[in-house]
């Protein structure tokens, strides 16, 4: 991953979890960081303190995703602060578990407005603002695979997110970028683990070829791979991060 260098990447929702360990590991590799989060400042500060401790380079960046205007505020001061943007991760999100008949409009919108309008958001200025031969990732799930009560409502919002992936990626081609989306299986991050008992995670790890649920590390490797000239002729793809669960 050392063409990575230099390379400034936007994550979104990247002050904990998976978002987080991509800032953390594109870092090591010489690439700038952006750190964009809604709502949680302080993570975001220590991250990136933590990164420019290190060597790295980061800055974070407050905007909710879900609202236009700040998305298009996030992408200008990244490139006002940096000269470019060349990656975008569109990481943030949310999950709600609930089976559908109990799912009320305002967890469907919340859904909706984060995870779907979110990345919408971010490609509609990423159409003029991203670098010439850039990346982007958006994020899927591995539960479009399969049937799990209680996560209708979002993976129908990821289901709308590999749309977007695909289609967009015929749109902004001509600029030399790259569209792919991963599809992680359970892994070890708070918007996974909260409210799950010991006893769920464990019959979700058995899914897997190996027992285990996946670690941020192995989704990280994945996505900054994707943002690598070694994987220009990956376009329009979803790939499944999930150890074999499915």
């Amino acid at each position: 991953m050392n063409n990575l260098k230099n390379k400034v990447i936007l994550i979104t929702g990247s002050s904990r979890g998976i978002g987080a360990a991509i800032a953390l590991k594109a870092s090591t590799v010489g690439a700038k960081v952006i750190i964009n989060y809604a709502g949680s400042k302080e993570p975001a500060e220590k991250l990136v303190n933590e990164i420019k401790t290190n060597g790295g380079q980061a800055l974070a960046i407050q905007a909710d995703v879900s609202k236009s205007e700040e998305v298009k505020r996030l992408f200008e001061e990244g490139i006002a602060h940096y000269g470019k943007i060349d990656v975008l991760v569109n990481n943030a999100g949310i999950m709600i578990n609930k089976l559908i008949k109990d799912t009320t409009d305002e967890d469907f919108d919340r859904h909706f407005n984060i995870n779907v309008k979110g990345v919408f958001n971010t490609l509609r200025e990423a159409a003029t603002k991203l670098s010439e031969n850039g990346s982007i990732i958006n994020f899927s799930t591995s539960v479009n695979r399969i049937m799990l009560p209680t996560y209708g409502t979002y993976v129908a919002t990821k289901s709308a997110v590999e749309q977007l992936t695909r289609v967009f990626s015929k749109e902004i081609g001509s600029r030399g970028i790259t569209v792919n989306s991963v599809s992680p299986g359970p892994t070890n991050t708070e918007l996974f683990t909260n409210g799950k008992s010991e006893e769920v995670i464990n019959r979700l790890a058995a899914l897997s070829s190996f027992n285990r649920i996946g670690e941020t590390d192995d989704i990280a490797n994945v996505v900054l791979f994707l943002a690598t000239d070694e994987a220009k002729w990956i376009n329009a793809q979803n790939i499944g991060v999930n150890g074999g669960m499915s």
